[in-house]
């Protein structure tokens, strides 16, 4: 039997398939909602998840921690130790925490089965990148489950809602806004596979932003704004300590939170090569959905009436249900195909970025390339491992590094091959192998890289804005370097064959030598491409002269 979990910001939830059907488990109070809460004694290891951790955080906010899964994978912003949750007189990892919150899942699941279960499929945003996939995974191996599959939350939503009703062909937008991350993926059923066409999303960006919203604005605390907001979802007004609040003033200040999922929708739906009408849905999932702002919002932007039919707070967790009887063998006829969300590459001379993975890639994947030695008897090649979309590698995530051993060879003569694979979880193993001594060295990615919210949207966003720029400085980039090789390459032919060069051909061959030099400090890409290429037509004969001359001396 294998559990399916969400783990969620606000609420975890856990079923199996029973009979066929993905059944989600309540706990002993009936309750299928789990806070993703845990207070902690301050002076002992006693602790309590779920709604118990709820009730105390009235009277010991400081000793309850809740919306830890926006720390997942996260580092420390003054040093680069995976970041620590202070509470109770206790520093722990955030997986650490998530790691009770499943323990508790697994209780409630084993209550209710009479069984152990020890296998799991646990969902995370879709824009969850490597180092919080890997945190995830770590936490369910805590909790003692054997993570099978990390699964996408609106690829889940999307089993949930079943895709398969419109037909054997169909196109779907799964809009998922919850408690602490925003997601959009856009998916298309084709004779029983789904596949994901594109996904983009903030996982830092959900109704926790909303409820701070209207605690600042409002001068109230979050647990009270939290309160105000589910209340307006279904009335135009409330009153909460003798204050009225209405619906009206909550949508103002809200609708700037909301607005921050529209470029990622447009983005989503421009990297699926989709118009809005070529979709035959779009499904709403997530507990801010209920808003009537959210709704509202998304009915404009895609011009048409969400469908609401899915369950805001438990489609996600249905849907690992079923991915979880996919793996079973329990449900046939269904193929399920995610992708990556960001681009995975490695740093190469002269600091360009190499992509091996485009992002949006379906996974599992697997893709290498052959790389060389730039520089004569050089004996090792430093490989840096790179998510991001920028040309340039400074301006990418660094995941991990490693140096790899070979004989000292000449320039170019090195072989190195440079394998990626991604697993289903979406989570990344890097090795490299000298083709000489098939020697492998394997890549340690970091599980505590950057990895917040604003940093991806800010990721995502430079790479946009500075397209161009970025584009002219690879272009420059790459020309310099054919430079610096040619031009010395150069000055050594006409060292060899002194005397044997026409005066006017070499006057010409200094003359563009000069021009190319300036070009190089003046960044003037243009003008250097075309020297350097003017170069390479008139130093042609000189190669052939060298050559002929080798082989007459040998």
């Amino acid at each position: 039997m294998i559990a399916g979990i969400d783990l969620g910001t606000t609420h975890s939830l856990v079923g199996v398939m029973e009979s066929g059907f993905p059944v989600l488990i309540a706990d002993e109070s009936g309750h299928r909602l789990t806070p993703s809460a845990v207070w902690f004694a301050a002076d002992s290891d006693e602790h309590v998840v779920g709604w118990p951790a709820l009730e105390k955080r009235k009277s010991e906010p400081s000793q309850v921690v809740t919306s830890v899964k926006r720390l997942m994978g996260a580092r420390s912003p003054s040093s680069e130790a995976s970041l620590r949750v202070q509470v109770g007189g206790k520093s722990l990892l955030p997986e650490e925490v998530s790691a009770l919150i499943l323990s508790k899942l697994k209780a409630d699941l084993e209550k209710a089965c009479g069984k152990v279960v020890d296998r799991a499929v646990i969902t995370v945003p879709a824009y969850f990148n490597d180092a919080q996939r890997s945190a995830t995974k770590r936490a369910g191996e805590a909790a003692g489950f054997t993570v099978e599959r990390l699964l996408s939350e609106p690829t889940a939503a999307a089993l949930a809602y079943g895709l398969d009703r419109l037909g054997e062909h169909a196109r779907v937008a799964v809009y998922d806004l919850g408690g602490g991350t925003f997601d959009i993926s856009v998916l298309e059923l084709r004779h029983g596979v789904f596949e994901v066409l594109s996904t983009n999303g903030d996982t830092r960006l959900g109704g926790d932003d909303l409820d701070a919203s209207l605690a600042v604005a409002w001068g109230i605390p979050v647990t009270d704004a939290e309160k105000i907001k589910r209340g307006l979802t279904d009335q135009d007004s409330i009153e909460l300590d003798g204050q009225i609040y209405l619906r009206a003033d909550l949508e103002r200040i809200c609708q700037s939170v909301v607005d921050r999922t529209r470029a990622h929708c447009l983005q989503s739906l421009a990297d699926a090569g989709l118009e809005t009408s070529a979709l035959d849905a779009v499904v709403l999932v997530g507990g801010a959905t209920r808003m009537p702002l959210v709704r509202k919002f998304v009915a404009s932007l895609f011009g048409r009436e969400p469908d609401v039919s899915q369950h805001p707070d438990e489609a996600v967790a249905l849907g690992a249900t079923i991915q979880a009887g996919i793996l079973e063998g329990g449900l046939q006829n269904v193929t399920l195909l995610d992708v990556t969300p960001l681009s995975l590459g490695i740093e190469t001379f002269g600091g360009l970025m190499n992509v091996i993975i485009p992002r949006n890639t379906t996974i599992p994947c697997k893709a290498g390339e052959m790389f060389t030695n730039a520089v004569a008897n050089q004996a090792t090649m430093r490989i840096s491992v790179l998510q991001g979309e920028r040309e340039m590698a400074r301006d990418n995530w660094k995941l991990g590094e490693m140096d790899v051993v070979f004989s000292p060879s000449p320039k170019g003569q090195a072989r190195v091959g440079v394998q990626f694979e991604l697993d289903a979880n979406g989570i990344l193993h890097v090795l490299a192998r000298d083709t000489v001594t098939l020697r492998d060295t394997v890549v340690q990615i970091q599980s505590a890289v950057e990895v917040s919210d604003e940093a991806v949207e800010k990721m995502l966003g430079d790479s946009l804005e500075h397209a161009f720029e970025d584009m002219d400085e690879r272009i420059f980039t790459e020309a310099k370097l054919k430079a610096d090789e040619m031009l010395p390459a150069i000055a050594a032919a006409l060292t060899q064959l002194e005397g044997e060069v026409p005066d006017g051909v070499r006057q010409e061959i200094d003359r563009l030598v000069l021009a190319a030099r300036s070009a190089m400090e003046a960044r003037s890409t243009g003008e250097l491409k075309a020297l350097l290429k003017e170069l390479d037509t008139i130093t042609e004969p000189l190669a052939t002269a060298l050559i002929e001359k080798t082989l007459a001396g040998a």
